[in-house]
């Protein structure tokens, strides 16, 4: 008598949600089984991988990382093409620090000009995130839709505090959000029913249920995605199958681990080789967890990520 894989069965599906335009634009979720469990239903879009640009100079980034990229990062044009035609890169996301109050201050007239300097240089994908200071990005984030108006891109991060002005915007410019909530599976599902009231649509909206590294959270935070996950899968919750999104390069990039210097800890080894598996590692738990785009910064964890999504699928 043969073997039978023990199969679960689903009643959901994760919604699939595409950016970008022409021959280049993406498509991430629309699975029906759990990550990689091909044999108990279909995903047909693999998980995708965007690399992280700035709209300044990355000078909080350690040299392991920020170096890869410092004749071409004082100018995000010149470092989104870097990206797309020596790194290969499917889709980028360009994050606006330098309008941070803190940081430079850029007004969104600034903010509009990069925008379209960096539409008009490439053909991929482009997600589009503002410095994460909520008031800041309501303003932000609404001159950067507008624009992207017509280019079908990714933009966020919506929250409570701001959500209102910044779904408005998509809603009007027709792009795709991001709504990001703290690590709570019952905030995520809070802010996405708040999302869809507004009559914006849940077949354009991607969880990001926030990120941590490996060391610092990745257990409590792959509960968080897990849990989205199969409610969305198992319970059939709509609220619960837009695409999740990993925000891992910023989580990853500040750690001790990826920072602290080989003569302080010369048995962690070397500084690069470690930052480098610090984020494949914590890329993989959260593809493992249902992560369908993942944000990443060093390239050569961006290639070890990308070869074992192929080997899972």
């Amino acid at each position: 008598m043969s073997y039978i894989i023990p199969k679960e069965s689903y009643n959901g599906k994760v919604l699939s949600v595409d950016f970008g335009k022409g021959n280049n634009a993406l498509t991430v979720g629309g699975g029906n089984c759990l990550p990689f469990l091909s044999f108990e239903g279909e995903l047909p879009h693999p998980p995708v991988i965007a690399y992280e640009i700035q709209d300044t100079v990355p000078e909080d980034w350690p040299d392991t990382v920020k170096n890869i990229y410092k004749d071409v990062s004082a100018n995000p044009v010149t470092w989104a093409q870097y990206c797309q035609n020596e790194l290969k890169a499917k889709a980028l996301a360009l994050r606006l620090v330098s309008t941070h109050p803190d940081r430079e201050n850029r007004s969104t007239e600034d903010v509009a000009k990069i925008i379209k300097e960096v539409l008009a240089a490439i053909e991929v994908p482009l997600i589009i995130l503002g410095s994460n200071h909520i008031e800041k990005d309501a303003s932000v984030l609404v001159a950067a839709a507008e624009a992207a108006s017509g280019s079908n891109c990714i933009i966020g991060k919506a929250q409570e505090g701001n959500y209102k002005t910044i779904v408005a915007a998509a809603l009007a410019h027709n792009h795709k959000l991001i709504a990001m909530s703290e690590l709570d599976i019952n905030l995520a599902k809070q802010l996405n029913i708040l999302i869809t009231q507004m009559g914006f649509a849940k077949e354009k909206l991607i969880t990001d249920p926030m990120c941590s590294a490996l060391g610092y959270g990745l257990e409590y935070t792959y509960s968080v995605m897990e849990r989205i996950r199969l409610a969305g899968l198992l319970q059939n919750d709509a609220t619960m199958q837009p695409p999740i999104l990993g925000d891992v390069g910023m989580y990853v990039w500040k750690v001790k681990e990826t920072v602290a210097s080989e003569s302080d800890v010369p048995e962690w080894g070397t500084l690069e080789e470690r930052g480098i598996a610090w984020e494949a590692l914590t890329a993989t738990g959260m593809l493992i967890a249902g992560t369908n785009l993942l944000i990443m910064r060093h390239p050569k964890a961006v290639k070890i990520t990308e070869q074992t999504i192929n080997e899972l699928i």
